[in-house]
């Protein structure tokens, strides 16, 4: 099987049962409040950095661009709303009543599941080989379950503004729809990420040995990791799945 067919069977596992309680009304602050602190303590607030520690591994100057330019966004915003965008994210939160420090609570706050997808992706973006961190990384959790459809030019985007009008924390739960910023910096700048993320590994991975097998079980090992981080998430919020 191809590497690209692999890593899209994947991709399409990324989905979990308690997401729809997110789309929906119904959640207690509480219960958005658990589930963005982790959001923000395993991946948000460092993406930047994880991704500099598999720059910092010297790939080739082709990955090494791609990966600087989304650091450079991550960090700065300045390809497009001139913002961080951990600091869009609080920006969110404020729109919700969350204060940066509610999202900054101790690492004790956070689910067992959590801190080992966690830790995971701390040890992939300084491990070697690199291929395997900006996999990890770039495509999955950067990517979502809609990977398959983007990837053939086939997931139609709606309007900008419908996405911010509609959006649940708008629509339910009272954010205001200018303190969505985060969704409109995705939008400019996520057709040209997703395009690298996957240069960068079919381009740099074989289509068969031992470094093709690396990427595949770490990549396998990450939808493992992340099902049961987002199961924590859900304990922690009180959900429970409705068989």
């Amino acid at each position: 099987m191809s590497l690209e067919e692999r890593i899209l069977s994947v991709m399409d596992q990324k989905d979990h049962w308690a997401w729809p309680h997110l789309t929906r009304p119904g959640l207690s602050k509480p219960q958005l409040l658990a589930h963005f602190r982790h959001e923000y303590q395993v991946y948000v607030r460092d993406f930047p950095v994880l991704l500099a520690r598999v720059l910092g591994q010297g790939p080739p100057t082709a990955v090494r661009k791609a990966l600087a330019e989304n650091i450079f966004e991550e960090e700065t915003g300045k390809l497009s709303m001139g913002v961080p965008h951990p600091q869009l994210f609080l920006e969110m939160m404020e729109g919700l009543g969350f204060a940066a420090a509610d999202l900054e609570a101790t690492p004790e706050s956070l689910e067992p599941e959590a801190k080992l997808y966690r830790r995971f992706l701390e040890e992939r973006s300084v491990r070697s080989p690199w291929q395997v961190g900006a996999a990890i990384l770039t495509i999955f959790v950067e990517g979502s379950r809609h990977e398959r459809a983007q990837l053939a030019g086939a997931h139609v985007e709606r309007p900008i503004e419908e996405v911010v009008k509609e959006h649940p924390m708008v629509k339910h739960y009272g954010c205001p729809p200018e303190r969505l910023r985060l969704i409109r910096a995705h939008r400019q700048i996520e057709g040209s990420h997703r395009q690298d993320a996957w240069a960068m590994v079919f381009g740099q991975v074989p289509s068969s040995g031992p470094l093709y097998s690396e990427v595949v079980d770490a990549m396998q090992h990450a939808l493992s990791l992340w099902q049961a981080y987002r199961d924590g998430v859900a304990r922690a919020m009180g959900l429970t799945r409705n068989v």
